[in-house]
């Protein structure tokens, strides 16, 4: 009997191409158009966000883009490549590709390229440590849709998150007390996690439960004290509620409370990207001291860590 071949399909969730108005417009365009990211009747939908949103805010995001620019691109896509090549040199004999949901290398290319190989079985490895269905679930959905086009289908094994695998955990850990180590242990760590509309969960996603599980296996693995650790949700769009506590608003309170020195980390996040690089490290570093704290310190995502690429391989190995 012939021994299966397997490939990895690493996913993301994408980035603009350049940081310039129409790369960015571009990719909102996408982002924003998958019904589970926003879930508004596209009737109501298309007029504002081709009308509005796009219009206004691609110049705006484009220069937030700006400022974190890397040498070699967009930071999201600069760590996700590094962890891809990190994966495939411990993997010499396993082909190992990266998608993104939005953007570019597409999932459609990354199929293609494993395909490619001959492949019979792949495993996908959606780089959300927490299951949400705006971001895993929307994974699946472009896989079914490329491989609608397919006569033939390797098998698929989806991971579905890892929110309380013990070497992701240990690989916070890890980060946190290098973090301890150099800045001195703060009053408060804060974990702060990507939003989802509140309804989202109510309808059944288990996103803030996931976020739950990570919080409390990192806050036991730690040996804090409960008060010592606060989870919060940023990056909250439109009007309707959102998971709380909102990190800006949290933010804006915790001086009052004779809290002034605080560490950062954001456990959703794989890769250092928009979001955590210019959203916690910069904008709400400035809410948290003009409201009155001393001291803030960002703690980095995973990245291409040797942790982090140790604990892809604890997830990946048992499909080989």
């Amino acid at each position: 009997m012939n021994q299966e071949k397997v490939g990895i399909l690493l996913a993301n969730l994408g980035t603009p191409d350049a940081p310039t108005p129409a790369a960015v417009k571009r990719y909102l365009r996408q982002f924003l158009s998958d019904k589970r990211v926003v879930d508004t009747p596209r009737l109501l939908w298309w007029p504002l966000l081709r009308g509005v949103i796009l219009p206004l805010r691609s110049s705006r995001v484009a220069k937030l883009y700006q400022s974190v620019w890397m040498d070699e691109g967009s930071p999201l896509l600069v760590y996700s490549r590094r962890q891809q090549v990190a994966l495939a040199a411990q993997l010499p004999d396993v082909p190992v590709a990266l998608g993104m949901s939005y953007g570019t290398p597409s999932l459609k290319s990354a199929v293609e390229e494993l395909m490619s190989h001959h492949v019979d079985h792949i495993v996908v490895l959606p780089l959300y440590p927490q299951f949400s269905c705006s971001t895993v679930a929307a994974v699946w959905d472009e896989l079914g849709r490329i491989f609608a086009d397919y006569r033939s289908l390797p098998s698929i094994s989806l991971i579905r998150d890892y929110a309380d695998d013990e070497s992701y955990i240990n690989a916070l850990v890890a980060s946190v007390r290098e973090s301890f180590a150099k800045h001195g242990e703060p009053d408060l760590l804060l974990l702060s996690y990507h939003g989802i509309p509140q309804r989202y969960a109510n309808e059944g996603d288990d996103y803030p439960q996931r976020c739950r599980d990570t919080t409390r296996e990192l806050l036991s693995a730690l040996e804090l004290p409960p008060e010592k650790v606060m989870m919060t949700y940023q990056s909250r769009f439109g009007r309707e509620p959102w998971l709380m506590p909102y990190t800006d608003e949290t933010l804006k309170m915790l001086p009052e409370k004779g809290i002034k020195h605080i560490q950062v980390m954001c456990p959703g996040f794989s890769a250092d990207c928009l979001e955590t690089l210019e959203e916690m490290a910069v904008q709400n570093r400035e809410v948290f001291l003009e409201a009155g704290g001393t001291k803030y310190e960002y703690i980095p995502a995973l990245n291409d860590d040797p942790a982090h690429i140790a604990m892809m391989m604890n997830l990946v190995q048992k499909y080989r």
